[in-house]
């Protein structure tokens, strides 16, 4: 017995007429028949008295009609079920986050993913790198965005953002006023600089920076979070260079400005373990990615 055995025994008993029954599944009569009459031979028993004239459904026939009608339903249940799953439904993500992800419009696509998967439960942490890099390691995160590409083979990245630095004064400065800023004329000022534990790579990236555009910077402070260091910056600590999408921090008291033309720019990864991750995973991945 075949699911289209059930299909076509369903309508048959339906329309109670060989040419409308094979009317309604787009097939002509003898393939109807034919399949009928390998449904009967299956289950042993007569499902339909015909004759020239009609079509009758036997006691076995209205007995078995109850039980082919369940078994279609548990069928497409069963389908749907399946698609669902394949879309993420039921599922958990662990994602790990550095803080200037919140303004790399993160928080919104996912928000516009959930919308289209409500039984996919998203769960945020933060982390620095190599956090983050530890806990897909150790299975405790499912997706990371980290700002290094150096991350252990067995790992995937892909590259999610990419933007320029810019540099972050006071309000105050004297030239905060101004669009753009020419670093080597900073020189006397203090520097802020995201922590070297915190992410090596953006530490090294960020003195190369210094260097390709003639700023000899005086290391100040170091603090682990983006947003501490625009906070110091707010209160006349230093200056600093900032990814640009810090910009939409909304802390006063600073003043963003363009630099000149650098290949170093503050880049994120999408980092994952496709070896123990959710069926979903790959679908909020590439959601993600899209502008």
């Amino acid at each position: 017995m075949e699911f289209r055995h059930l299909k076509y025994f369903v309508v048959l008993a339906d329309e109670l007429h060989f040419g409308r029954a094979a009317k309604r599944l787009a097939i002509s009569q003898p393939p109807l028949s034919l399949n009928i009459q390998q449904l009967e031979a299956s289950l042993g028993a007569t499902l339909f008295e015909r004759n020239s004239k009609s079509v009758k459904l036997t006691p076995a026939g209205v007995a078995f009609r109850e039980i082919a009608f369940r078994l279609l339903a548990e069928a497409e249940e069963g389908k749907e079920r399946v698609r669902q799953i394949a879309k993420g439904a039921g599922s958990r993500v662990r994602i790990g986050i550095v803080g200037s992800m919140l303004f790399r419009g993160l928080p919104e696509r996912l928000s516009a993913f959930q919308k289209e998967h409500l039984r996919v439960d998203i769960v945020l942490s933060e982390g620095n790198s190599s956090e983050q890099v530890d806990a897909l390691v150790r299975g405790q995160i499912d997706l990371g965005f980290v700002h290094t590409a150096r991350i252990p083979r067995e790992l995937n990245r892909t590259l999610y953002a990419s933007e320029p630095f810019v540099c972050c004064l006071p309000s105050y400065h004297p030239a905060a006023g101004k669009e753009a800023v020419d670093l080597s004329i900073l020189s006397a000022e203090p520097l802020i600089m995201f922590s070297r534990g915190a992410s090596p790579d953006y530490y090294q990236r960020i003195l190369a920076l210094c260097e390709e555009q003639g700023l000899q910077p005086t290391v100040r402070h170091e603090v682990r979070h983006w947003l501490s260091v625009v906070s110091l910056v707010s209160k006349g600590m230093g200056i600093a260079l900032v990814p640009s999408a810090l910009a939409d921090a909304g802390i006063g008291g600073v003043r963003f400005l363009s630099i000149g033309a650098s290949r170093y720019r503050s880049e994120v990864y999408a980092v994952w373990d496709e070896r123990q991750m959710p069926a979903v995973l790959p679908t909020l991945i590439e959601a993600l990615k899209k502008d």
